[in-house]
C-alpha cells in the first residue's frame, strides 16, 4: 500500500496518507492505456472533411470533343478526375469514427496512469483547498509553495466554481472532476494535484 505525504497550500506537511493499492499501486498496463488513449483521441474527431465527387462539381454532361478522328485521348466528361476542377476520386466524405471501449478497460487505463504518477513522484497531495473566492493569485501562490511546476492536472471531487475559475487563466493549468477524467488529460499534464477528498472520491469510484 503506497504511502504519501499531504501538504497544505502553504506547502508545509500535515500527514501522510495510505492509498489503496488498487487504485494507484497496480502494475501499469501500457497497451490498455494506448488502448483507451487512441480510442478517446479518435472520439475527439469530427469526420467533417469532404471532397466533391463527379456527380458534386459544376462542368457539363456533354463530351467535350467527339470520340474519335479528333487525335486527342476520348473524353466523357470534364467533371471527370483527370480534368482540372474535375470531381476527385476517392476523396473523403463526412463519417464518424467514434468506436466504443469496454469499461473495464477504461477503468484499468485510469487505474495505471494513477499508479504511474505515484511511482514516478508526480502525484501532490493537499489536504483541502479552501478557497472561498476566485483568486487565481492565490492559485498560483499554492502551487508555487507545494513545487507545481509546468503543466498540472487539479482533480476535484465535485465542481467548486472558487477553484476551478481561479485556475482557468493560469498557463498550463487544468481543472477537472472524477467523474470526468480520461487518460488523456492524465498523460497530459505532468504532475497531478489531488485533495483528500478526491482520493475519498476515487477509491468510491474505482475501488
Amino acid at each position: 500500500m503506497p504511502t504519501i505525504d499531504v501538504y497544505n497550500v502553504e506547502g508545509k506537511k500535515v500527514s501522510t496518507v495510505d492509498l489503496k493499492d488498487e487504485i494507484f499501486g497496480i502494475e501499469p498496463n501500457e497497451n490498455i492505456v494506448h488502448s483507451v488513449l487512441v480510442n478517446y483521441l479518435a472520439n475527439q474527431r469530427q469526420g467533417t472533411q469532404s471532397t466533391k465527387t463527379r456527380s458534386e462539381v459544376t462542368g457539363g454532361g456533354r463530351k467535350p470533343w467527339r470520340q474519335k478522328e479528333t487525335g486527342r485521348a476520348r473524353q466523357g466528361s470534364i467533371r471527370a478526375p483527370q480534368w482540372i476542377k474535375g470531381g476527385i476520386a476517392l476523396g473523403p466524405k463526412p463519417r464518424s469514427y467514434t468506436y466504443r471501449v469496454n469499461k473495464k478497460e477504461k477503468r484499468l487505463a485510469i487505474k495505471s496512469v494513477l499508479s504511474s504518477k505515484v511511482l514516478e513522484n508526480k502525484l501532490v497531495v493537499i489536504d483541502k483547498l479552501p478557497f472561498k473566492e476566485i483568486k487565481t493569485k492565490q492559485m498560483v501562490s499554492a502551487l508555487e509553495k507545494n513545487k507545481v511546476e509546468g503543466k498540472a492536472l487539479i482533480m476535484l471531487p465535485e465542481k467548486n466554481e472558487a477553484v476551478q475559475k481561479s485556475a482557468r487563466n493560469i498557463e498550463g493549468v487544468k481543472t477537472t472532476l472524477v467523474n470526468t477524467i480520461n487518460v488523456y488529460d492524465l498523460l497530459k499534464y505532468t504532475k497531478l494535484v489531488i485533495t483528500l477528498d478526491t482520493i475519498k472520491k476515487l477509491e468510491e469510484v474505482y475501488a
